[in-house]
């Protein structure tokens, strides 16, 4: 009998294979440039079992991160209503997540992405691609300021969760989340919709 040579087959370690092939792709072509196709090759598989674990590239990169939550469902709920609140409906999600049971995911691959540079890539190719691009590419801003929106938006959001969740600095990590939305949404809404710094 001879073995079989070639791509390998479906098996247990088959899904982690991909998982690390993925993890690489993403934090060193980022999730625009890296590809199913490339992924299923480093994991030496055929890309139909890629998409047979995983689905599309979205849930690739969401099983990659060990995300708890699909950002695909949330931002609808931020972009549904009018413009001028979709600053405090990004925070009071934001917060939803992150101040929930699942949030605790979120918050180890905070901790991880401020010591480790892989992960932080990894981070700013999510926050990116699967949030920030999603609520930006959805108002009627101009395309050239949508980096320089998106990364304003980030600071705040990621830094909300620093100091709520890994700092812990009060009366922030402490404080109700409709204080939060409150005082945060109109600035994060400055950042999405208002006028930039010529």
């Amino acid at each position: 009998m001879t073995r079989r040579t070639g791509r390998r087959p479906g098996n247990p370690g088959t899904r982690e294979a991909i998982l690390d092939a993925a993890r690489t792709a993403f934090a060193e072509r980022g999730y625009d440039a890296a590809s199913i196709r490339g992924i299923a090759a480093t994991a030496q598989v055929d890309p139909a079992l890629v998409h047979h674990y995983f689905g599309s590239k979205d849930q690739l990169f969401l099983a990659a991160m060990n995300f708890p939550v699909d950002p695909g469902q949330l931002v609808p709920k931020v972009l549904a209503g009018d413009r001028d609140g979709v600053g405090e409906r990004m925070v009071r999600i934001f917060l939803g997540v992150w101040d929930s049971p699942t949030g605790s995911a979120a918050q180890a691959l905070l901790r991880s992405a401020v010591s480790n540079e892989w992960t932080a890539r990894l981070l700013r190719e999510f926050v990116t691609t699967q949030v920030l691009r999603r609520v930006l590419e959805n108002l009627d801003v101009d395309p050239v300021e949508l980096p320089l929106r998106g990364s304003l938006v980030a600071t705040q959001m990621i830094g909300l969760a620093m100091m709520r969740h890994v700092v812990r600095l009060e009366p922030v990590a402490s404080a109700d989340p409709e204080t939060l939305v409150a005082a945060i949404g109109p600035t994060i809404q400055r950042y999405l919709t208002g006028p930039l710094p010529s």
